[in-house]
Order: C-alpha cells, then sequence, then structure tokens
C-alpha cells in the first residue's frame, strides 16, 4: 500500500482486511501486488472491497430516464463544449465535396458536348474527392461517437486524439455502412420497382390492389430495419462490438424497456430524433429550391403536350450554375450534422443508465 508516498508492506488479503477495518486502509489508497508496478486504487480490488462495495452499490432511488427534452438540451451543451472538434470532424467530409463543387464551377460544361483535358482532369479531381470523401465517412462516424461520449462524462479530448482512436474502428464501420446502407437501398429499388410494374402492366383494380400491399409490406419491412439499425454506431464504437454482434446489440438496445410507455422507449425517441434533424436538414435544403419545385410541378400539371412535357423535362435536367447559397446551406447542415450523433450517443447512454427491469412510474 502507498500513503503520501510512503510504501507498506507486502502483506497478504488477511492483513489487508484488518487495515480496512481500522481504518488504515481507504478506498482510495493505491495499492498493487508484489513484483508489479502498477499501482491501482484499493477499491478496484473485488476480495477486498466486495461486500462494501455491495451495500455502497445498494440502490437507494429508483433511476430516473432522461425526458427527451433533455436528452436534447444537453446535446447542445456538448456540441458547444467541442465545438472546435466536431467541426474538425466535419471538414474531413465537407471539404473534399466543396472541392468537387468549386472545381465543376471553375471548368463548366464542355463546350459543344465535346471533352477536352481540363474537363477530364476536373472529372479526374471530383473522382477523387468524392472518394476521399467516401473513404472519410467511417472516419467521421466512429469519431463523433467517441467525441460525443468522452465529453457526456465530463472528459475533454482533443482531435488529434480521436482521430487515432477512430482510425481503428474504420473497417468494421465500413463493413456496417455498406450492410445498414446497402439494406435501405434495395429496399427502395424494390418500392420503385413495385411502382414500375403497376405503370407497366395492365391497369386494374387486382393489379392497383397487390402493388399497394406490396407498397405497405415495404413500408412495414423499412421502418422494422430502421429501428433495429437505430443504434448500431453506438455499439460498433462504444461497446467496440464486431459487424454482426453490433447489428444484434442495436436490435436489442432499440427493443429495450419494454415495459415502459411506448412514447418513452428507444424505438420511438430514435425515430422522434431523426425526424428532428430531417425536418431541419430538408428546411434547409428545400428553401431555395421552393420556387423552382413549385414552377417544375405547376409545369407539369399545365402542359398538355407530351413531347413540349419531355423537351422542358430535358431542358430542366441541365445542371444549374455555381450558386453561393445552395453551397452554404449544405455546409450550414454538415456543421450541425454532429447534434444527431451525440443525441444518439446520449440516448444509448440513457438507456445503459438505467436497470434493466424497472417499474413504471
Amino acid at each position: 500500500m502507498r500513503v503520501h508516498g510512503k510504501e507498506y508492506g507486502p502483506v497478504d488479503l488477511d492483513e489487508l482486511r484488518a487495515w480496512r477495518e481500522d481504518g488504515r486502509l481507504i478506498r482510495e489508497n493505491e495499492i498493487r501486488e508484489a513484483g508489479s508496478e502498477r499501482w491501482f486504487p484499493a477499491e478496484e480490488l473485488p476480495e477486498l472491497f466486495a461486500d462494501a462495495t455491495a451495500v455502497l452499490e445498494a440502490p437507494t432511488e429508483v433511476v430516473r430516464q432522461s425526458t427527451l427534452g433533455q436528452i436534447l438540451a444537453r446535446c447542445g451543451r456538448i456540441y458547444y463544449q467541442g465545438f472546435w472538434q466536431f467541426l474538425g470532424l466535419s471538414a474531413l467530409v465537407v471539404v473534399p465535396s466543396i472541392c468537387a463543387q468549386l472545381s465543376s464551377a471553375a471548368v463548366g460544361s464542355p463546350a459543344n458536348g465535346e471533352l477536352d483535358l481540363r474537363a477530364a482532369l476536373a472529372g479526374l479531381f471530383n473522382v477523387c474527392m468524392l472518394l476521399a470523401s467516401l473513404a472519410a465517412w467511417p472516419l467521421y462516424i466512429a469519431g463523433i461517437q467517441i467525441l460525443a461520449g468522452e465529453l457526456a462524462h465530463g472528459r475533454s479530448v482533443a482531435l488529434r486524439e480521436v482521430v487515432p482512436q477512430a482510425l481503428r474502428f474504420w473497417r468494421r464501420v465500413v463493413a456496417l455502412c455498406i450492410l445498414v446502407y446497402g439494406a435501405f437501398v434495395l429496399l427502395t429499388a424494390l418500392a420503385l420497382a413495385i411502382l414500375l410494374m403497376v405503370v407497366a402492366g395492365a391497369p386494374s383494380i387486382a393489379v392497383i390492389l397487390f402493388a399497394l400491399a406490396l407498397l405497405v409490406f415495404q413500408v412495414w419491412m423499412f421502418g422494422r430495419v430502421f429501428v433495429n439499425v437505430l443504434f448500431w454506431q453506438q455499439a460498433a464504437v462504444l461497446e467496440d462490438a464486431g459487424v454482426l454482434e453490433s447489428l444484434r446489440r442495436s436490435k436489442d438496445l432499440a427493443r429495450h424497456r419494454r415495459d415502459l410507455p411506448w412514447w418513452r422507449r428507444p424505438s420511438c425517441r430514435g425515430p422522434v430524433v431523426a425526424s428532428l434533424w430531417c425536418a431541419f436538414a430538408t428546411a434547409l435544403t428545400i428553401g431555395p429550391e421552393w420556387s423552382a419545385i413549385t414552377t417544375y410541378f405547376h409545369t407539369l400539371m399545365t402542359m398538355q403536350n407530351p413531347q413540349a412535357i419531355l423537351e422542358w423535362m430535358s431542358a430542366a435536367s441541365k445542371p444549374p450554375g455555381f450558386a453561393l447559397l445552395p453551397l452554404a446551406l449544405g455546409v450550414l447542415q454538415a456543421v450541425f450534422r454532429p447534434l444527431l450523433g451525440i443525441a444518439f450517443v446520449l440516448l444509448y447512454l440513457d438507456i445503459n443508465a438505467l436497470p434493466p427491469s424497472q417499474p413504471n412510474d
């Protein structure tokens, strides 16, 4: 035992227990095993403080679940506390995208549809920026989990410390991104295939009803998959679980606490948080394009000549010139995107803070 720099011992466990009973050894005193150089608090030795720990850890009050408002408020505080670190992580994904957009705006479209060397180099540069952004995305996801988790526990951490830790999870997050995002892409493709089947087939009530039944099933499957993968990022990074284990843990976390009212369950809170973010992101995206969208639908509804509609759609599909406002709003969305990751980390911590079984209150 080491107290104020002085070492006592070595002694056996019985002697240590006697020191504990006499008050000469407390939880905060440092101890080490003979032959080892690692000092650790005495409370970490189960044989020494196991009985006392059982008494101290007996619950004196019911651990109460944080409200959604409390979680969102804490999310804002954590974001403000680690703003520059979150901004640095966002830059890993945003900067390549901005570079690609500026490159496209600077080069412009090839004259007369002919591809020159300048346009080819710009296209190659854009492809490289796209690959860089995709490669940085798993690093960004893991970094958000690590940084939000450290700040939630009151520990400040620099960005230079977060990035090396996030690199450890890069391959795992890549595999999970392919599985999770691929599942949503597949479900979306199946829904589009159903719609195409209705459009291409002979119109009949039976076909329409069958297509509607398939679409209802698709919506149900989409929602079920969405709920099951709500917490895959936290399971993969904060719990250091493998690929398949992360998916299983995510499902368990989302279905946790079925004894609570439905609006307080993780399977409800997660979609609510995601919906709030989607509403904010949609407002930023659709704002500058609202007039163009209304014009587009008005034209489709009023034009009678199919040939004129096709020509107008072909002209409208041409990429517009560089616009500063959409770029600025896209950057703003990326700057605030860590709020979504922080909120899910806090939801995850709130789930784990609750006891496995707790009566409704």
